[in-house]
């Protein structure tokens, strides 16, 4: 019923699994030879504070098998009294928390290093225990459902703890609909042993077995171009390597679109099914409905970037300008627009310079940083095997949040850790404010308080910067940001929309079609058409590198969080200590109420067009400070 890991996301029945940030975080790079046993425990988390040991683990996982017998005996007694269903509601959760601490020790683990098979085997078990959670739980929702409204208030009434579940209930009721019998719950939850498999094997094959390319640069080194080779050398300054670099790496993946596609097909037929199984209209209405949103905003996501591309155009040929070539190319969106410019942190500074832009959040806030930072909840460092991108896992509750990177010295990599705290710090408010049932924050409002802190951190960082070039970078920072996340997102969405909406129809997906899908809205987002830049045919392959669409309708969340981030952060500039108080309820709600409404309370209306009119100011107004700035320095 519950479970939120921020990435890289899988949808177990019921539970969710998700991580964020991980395409626009993928920045991990090299040591790549270096072993996990080399690098300083300092900078490891400490999975001992979930279980001891592996033996722990096993105890508990034995454990809680035999606690399950009892979620089966309320079963037909939800409706008999107050005290009858906050008793059962009361044991459910407690064994769900119990669950939910064996899932991410299992997780957390194989990430370490995702060439073990052991640790694999422990997430494949978990899986299946949450087979088995969800089908004997079954029959809460179709319990409930089948209570009248009017006992349900008067259950509130008699008994007021039950009144930390009034959330949970309104929200069963609001999907009576698309709620089944008792025993087509239990087939669906049965359903959830196979619904991860395409993305398992996505993971495992991206991360561990599929054969990467090996190039040798213009400096003679070799570099082996997995995910970590990639991210970190496409952003070389010569163009020479980042051609190089482009054609291998997509190349490789064109090498396996027939596997990449016929696994992304799984995952878009398994959308299918759920939709169909819960009698919605589309997979986005199914999709957004566990978040309440309104697939509008959605639709209008896509209506107002589409609008809004000669925004981005304007970026790209002002990219092209500080770049100094003739003809922009997509192997040109990654080096630095200010050449012999390179910002770098070491993690201790990126620590310390994250905490000073966060500084205004208050005491409870920075001394929680200080623990994370001091108290091993972050996974830091780059290892052999270990999983690539960055994320936050928020769901231990009771202990604390865990961060994973790979932290490579530079800007974004600071970015991306004040990103993923922001995910932490949303998790330790909510979790140590609300109930273990409201806990867990709609994912829909999952992206805003990373992306706010990124805001932060541009700030603090423009502020105490006066040398021209060193701006101009950091500009050039904030602008990839605007296209890495409101555009580029959003042009994943539309893909990802497309894609479910040619399987609805009955049309069968390959890997060369979503190529062809992918190439259309890449070529016009990046105005190949009207000379903006130069996308080759090889680079429509891109789809096969993104996790985010084993997601289910996931990413354009980046884009709607970053608007409304980028319209708190400005509220929070303007609006003191009152905004930011306000701010804190905010991270502190979990889901004690619907994510729009949420939103609302903090002056976001994310079912009008302001937040994206304000983006879009917002990103004019830098580009306007660039050209100025370029102006003053004669270029």
């Amino acid at each position: 019923m519950r479970f939120t890991l921020f990435i890289r996301t899988f949808m177990l029945t019921g539970i969710i699994l998700l991580t964020t940030g991980f395409f626009m975080n993928d920045i991990s790079a090299a040591p790549k030879d270096k072993t996990r046993s080399e690098i300083d425990d300092k900078y490891k988390w400490n999975l001992a504070d979930l279980f001891e040991s592996k033996s722990d683990w096993e105890k508990g996982k034995k454990a809680i098998s035999g606690k399950f017998a009892k979620i089966g005996d309320y079963k037909g007694k939800l409706g008999d009294s107050a005290e009858s269903m906050f008793e059962a509601l009361e044991y459910y959760h407690d064994v769900e928390k119990e669950f939910v601490l064996l899932y991410i020790y299992a997780h957390m683990f194989s990430d370490q290093d995702k060439r073990e098979s052991q640790p694999q085997a422990m997430e494949g078990e978990m899986q299946q225990v949450n087979t088995e959670l969800n089908k004997i739980s079954a029959y809460f929702d179709p319990e409930i459902l089948a209570i009248q409204e009017e006992k349900i208030a008067k259950f509130f009434k008699d008994e007021p703890k039950l009144d930390k579940y009034r959330q949970f209930i309104d929200n069963i009721q609001r999907k009576k609909a698309h709620t089944l019998s008792e025993s087509e719950e239990k087939l669906v939850a049965e359903a959830g042993n196979l619904s991860g498999t395409p993305q398992d094997i996505y993971g495992i094959f991206t991360n561990a077995d599929m054969p990467r390319p090996t190039i040798t640069l213009s400096d003679g080194k070799e570099v082996r171009l997995d995910a970590a080779g990639y991210a970190g050398k496409r952003a070389t300054g010569v163009r020479e390597d980042r051609i190089k670099v482009f054609e291998a790496f997509f190349g490789a993946l064109n090498d396996f679109r027939r596997t990449f596609g016929a696994q992304l097909y799984g995952e878009v037929k398994k959308n299918i099914f759920y939709k169909n199984a819960r009698n919605y209209d589309s997979c986005l209405e199914r999709a957004l409905d566990n978040n309440n949103i309104p697939t509008s905003v959605y639709y209008k996501l896509i209506e107002n970037t589409n609008k809004n591309l000669p925004t981005l155009h304007r970026y790209l040929k002002l990219r092209k300008r500080m770049l100094g070539i003739d003809e922009l190319h997509y192997y040109d969106m990654y080096p630095s627009l200010v050449k012999n410019v390179d910002l770098k942190y070491t993690y201790d500074e990126a620590t310390e310079v994250v905490k000073k832009s966060l500084a205004a959040l208050g005491e409870e806030y920075v001394k929680t940083l200080d623990k994370a930072f001091n108290d091993r909840w972050i996974d830091v460092y780059p290892n052999t095997g270990k999983r690539s991108g960055a994320y936050s896992q928020g769901s231990a509750y009771a202990i604390h949040p865990y961060i994973l990177l790979n932290y490579n010295g530079k800007y974004n990599d600071m970015s991306t850790l004040a990103h993923e705290l922001g995910h932490t710090m949303h998790s330790y408010f909510s979790n140590t404010r609300q109930p273990y049932v409201n806990s867990d924050y709609p994912i829909f409002l999952a992206e805003v308080a990373s992306t706010a802190n990124e805001a932060l951190l541009m700030d603090h960082e423009l502020k105490k910067q006066s040398d021209p070039e060193q701006r101009l970078a950091l500009l050039g920072n904030y602008l990839e940001s605007f296209r890495t996340t409101m555009f580029r997102q959003t042009q994943f969405a539309e893909f990802e929309l497309k894609i479910h909406e040619v399987a609805e129809k009955g049309e069968a997906l390959t890997g060369d079609k979503f190529t062809e899908i992918y190439m259309e809205i890449l070529k016009r987002y990046y105005g190949h058409d009207e000379g903006v830049t130069v996308i080759d045919d090889l680079y429509a392959i891109e789809w096969a590198y993104i996790p985010h669409f084993y997601y289910n309708f996931y990413v354009f969340q980046y884009s709607t969080s970053f608007m409304a981030a980028q319209a708190l952060a400005e509220k929070m500039r303007q609006g003191g200590p009152e905004m930011v108080s306000k701010y804190l309820d905010f991270l502190s709600s979990g889901s004690s109420d619907y994510a729009i409404p949420t939103l609302k309370k903090v002056g976001i209306d994310m079912t009008s067009d302001e937040p994206f009119t304000l983006a879009i100011a917002k990103m004019n107004k830098v580009m306007d400070e660039i050209e100025k700035l370029l102006a003053e320095m004669g270029k």
